[in-house]
């Protein structure tokens, strides 16, 4: 299979997915489970993603680096609201202070 048709039957599995979910009745989307479990499914799978991304290392071993630094810094400037953009620079820079002094 070339790439050209691999990128072809994904765009048509995602409009696929997409009509489907104009088909789905209204009583089965709508309801105070449904809320809940679409509210909170999102910062599950983000935090999963976040855990992996993060403390993953080659051969499924457990990795200690200068990304949980970035992610302690970016999780604190979170909790006192700073500014997204401020978040991401911040996190950039603890990892790359935790490289150069050699700790990551």
């Amino acid at each position: 299979m070339t790439l050209t048709i691999a990128v072809l039957l994904a765009c048509a599995l995602c409009y696929l997915t997409k009509i489907v979910g104009y088909l789905v009745p209204a009583r089965l989307v709508e309801g105070e489970r449904t809320s809940r479990i679409t509210t909170l499914l999102p910062v599950a799978l983000l935090s999963g993603l976040i855990a992996v991304q993060t403390f993953a290392g080659e051969g499924g071993r457990l990795v200690l680096d200068a990304r949980l630094a970035a992610l302690v810094v970016a999780a604190f400037l979170l909790w006192r609201r700073a500014n997204f953009l401020v978040v991401v620079i911040a996190g950039a820079a603890a990892a790359a202070l935790v490289r150069l002094a050699g700790l990551g």
